[in-house]
């Protein structure tokens, strides 16, 4: 690792850092984030958030890696919003995971990064065995000549700090609802349309389809969802169903969400799906005709719930 490596442009001289693995950027992380630029903006200097890909766990204890709130772009995607000016994604290997605080932050934040202010959680550590907390860190900055502020947790509604593991939980057992006051934001999963089997139509509610994401993303549990999609032609309304297709003896998991009020040709083109409501189980129907039905009426529920939700 050398400084010739950091990809960050020669005429930075200096920065305000935060580093951690960020997966949903959920409340906590965004309150971090704002600090991080408003730090860089009172200093003159940039804001770099250093991250990591694969999640640590996935390298040092893959048996407890957790599943994962955002995969690919979908951090990326949420990060754009956040004004910071550099995102490091550092592959995580097991060498990296051998280097002591010291040296982590010898070779990466000051040689490659150039830190002069690191902000970091109230709770976090990194380097071997997360030995480089707060105490470790201000020593540290101390002898090499940058500042260290600790970051007090965001709390929830209920009074519990927003983490991606209470997130995870509540996507995970379908609270939707519980997972947005944590993200700040719908639970999403992003991806690019493809050709389906076009069942939907023949129901007279056409679909898009979406292939499923990597087996590392947390999908809610399957059932029929209102939802809302963004699409490069705009936002639309819609319904999806989540999992299989058992009218049609058809057991694959399958993402595919009918939009409402919506005309065009969607192929190809990448699209976000937030998750607002879960609206029933899927359910096996004597006939296509009583599946149409069906659809019908989750239409208009869908419908209600989008009127409501902002």
């Amino acid at each position: 690792m050398s400084p010739s490596g950091s990809g960050l442009p020669p005429n930075v001289h200096d920065t305000v850092i935060t580093v951690g693995t960020f997966d949903g950027v959920h409340r906590g992380h965004q309150d971090v984030l704002t600090r991080l630029v408003q730090r860089a903006t009172a200093l003159g200097t940039r804001s770099v958030l250093v991250t990591f890909d694969p999640h640590p766990l996935e390298v040092v204890n893959p048996a407890a890696a957790p599943p994962l709130l955002t995969v690919g772009d979908e951090k990326l995607e949420v990060l754009a919003e956040s004004g910071i000016d550099y995102v490091a994604i550092i592959p995580f290997t097991r060498t990296l995971a051998a280097f002591g605080a010291e040296r982590f932050v010898d070779e990466v934040l000051i040689d490659r990064y150039r830190v002069r202010h690191l902000l970091v959680g109230h709770d976090h550590g990194f380097g071997r065995n997360r030995a480089g907390d707060e105490s470790v860190l201000r020593a540290l900055g101390q002898a090499r000549g940058f500042t260290v502020e600790a970051v007090e947790p965001v709390l929830g509604p209920y009074g519990q700090s927003v983490s991606s593991t209470a997130v995870r939980r509540a996507v995970a057992g379908g609270d939707l609802d519980r997972a947005r006051e944590g993200l700040g934001r719908h639970y999403a999963v992003g991806g690019r349309v493809v050709r389906g089997e076009q069942r939907g139509r023949l129901l007279g509610f056409p679909t898009i389809n979406i292939p499923l994401p990597s087996p590392r993303k947390l999908l809610p549990p399957q059932g029929v969802y209102a939802v809302r999609v963004q699409t490069p032609l705009g936002p639309y309304g819609g319904m999806l169903n989540l999992g299989p297709r058992p009218t049609f003896d058809d057991g694959g998991v399958t993402l595919e969400a009918h939009l409402f009020d919506a005309s065009g040709d969607f192929y190809g083109m990448r699209v976000r799906i937030d998750f607002l409501r879960r609206l029933r189980d899927t359910t096996r129907f004597d006939s296509p005709q009583a599946l149409a039905a069906q659809l019908a009426e989750d239409e208009r529920m869908a419908r209600e719930t989008l009127a409501l939700t902002s």
